[in-house]
């Protein structure tokens, strides 16, 4: 272990020299690439060099008390060898969970699919209700969110919206939202008062750059057509909005939310990159021998991964069983203890996997 953390300390000091190059600044693409490689090691690297001193510590005491001191330094040095020997072992497990393999795609932007799923009208509302949740969580992360696509109904829900978030370490945030919301809750057009339970589907997926996926234009079909609000109702003369259909997969995209044909055009090719990068990746893992354990369930949309119950005031995350009595707040974007408890549990399966 201590090898290899020897060689990520040597590459991290290379990169330093390289990213402070006026030389390497100039190619902006290198040096972004460069920049984020130097920020993924940085945690590691501090921690290997903290463990170093405290080891260093360690034995700096040991040797004294070895060479003969008196009583009250003898004290003193025995607290200070329990004290550094504590936070060796503490240093150390973190070290092994900074090793553990990485999801290469922690460090990308997310682009969220939300529809409606059973349930009608209260399933498209409750879809309105996960978009503000997600949109108010990157708010409150620093991050930038854009609609890319929606189609909302007359009473203020959404059959189906999909959402950009751009920020460092989205996906690694976001990625264990895939999978199906439920909701129970007195609907607002329910007169006597009866619990519906109701669903949405989530599909988060990472957004692939177009080096990573190679998009042969000749294997498009583009549609153009005027754009539709709640009811089908027209609400614009122009063709505007459009849908392409990548042919060899059957993998349709559309975007209608923009005047512009071609923001319209620019927006629905990210989607469509981030499907077939998903696609690709589904294939690769569907060969392997082992799928992905390490996964907090499977992140298939159909499995119910969360339940929010409103007369009870309590969210239920079914594949780590915690449930939180803080509705409301949760709903508001606080979600960070949900997935701080989502991560720790795929570490730790990670780490379970590794030890066998």
């Amino acid at each position: 272990m201590f090898e290899k953390l020897e060689a990520i300390e040597d590459r991290f000091v290379q990169l330093e020299g390289q990213i402070s190059d006026p030389a390497m600044i100039a190619r902006q693409s290198e040096w972004q690439k460069l920049t984020r490689e130097h920020a993924r090691l940085s945690e590691m690297v501090t921690t290997f060099r903290e463990y170093k001193k405290a080891g260093a510590e360690l034995q700096e005491a040991k040797e004294m008390l070895h060479d003969g001191v008196d009583e009250e330094m003898s004290r003193f040095l025995k607290e200070e060898i329990a004290s550094a020997g504590g936070k060796l072992e503490e240093l150390a497990e973190k070290l092994k969970f900074l090793l553990l393999p990485r999801d290469p795609n922690d460090d990308k932007n997310v682009i969220i699919e939300i529809r409606a799923g059973t349930g009608g009208e209260e399933a498209a509302l409750f879809a309105g209700v996960l978009l503000r949740m997600y949109t108010r969580y990157a708010e409150l992360q620093g991050w930038r969110t854009e609609i890319l696509d929606s189609n909302p109904t007359d009473i203020g829900g959404f059959k189906e919206v999909v959402l950009v978030v751009e920020g460092h370490g989205a996906y690694s945030r976001l990625k264990f939202e895939s999978g199906v919301h439920r909701v129970q809750r007195v609907p607002a057009t329910e007169s006597s008062g009866r619990i519906h339970t109701s669903a949405s589907t989530v599909a988060v997926l990472p957004e692939a750059e177009e080096v990573e996926v190679e998009i042969n234009q000749n294997d498009l079909r583009v549609d153009t057509f005027c754009s539709t609000g709640p009811g089908g109702q027209s609400v614009n003369t122009t063709q505007s909005a459009v849908r392409i259909t990548h042919m060899p997969t059957g993998i349709v995209v559309s975007c209608q939310d923009e005047k512009s044909q071609l923001k319209n055009r620019d927006k629905a090719m990210r989607v469509l990159r981030a499907r077939l990068f998903e696609k690709a990746q589904q294939e690769q893992q569907a060969e392997q021998a082992m799928s992905r354990k390490s996964q907090v369930g499977s992140g298939d949309r159909s499995e119910r991964i969360r339940t929010y119950n409103y007369p009870q005031g309590r969210v239920s995350d079914h594949r780590i069983n915690m449930t939180l009595y803080k509705l409301e707040q949760f709903l508001d974007g606080d979600i960070n203890e949900m997935i701080d408890a989502l991560n720790t549990s795929e570490q730790a399966e990670l780490l379970k996997a590794a030890q066998t």
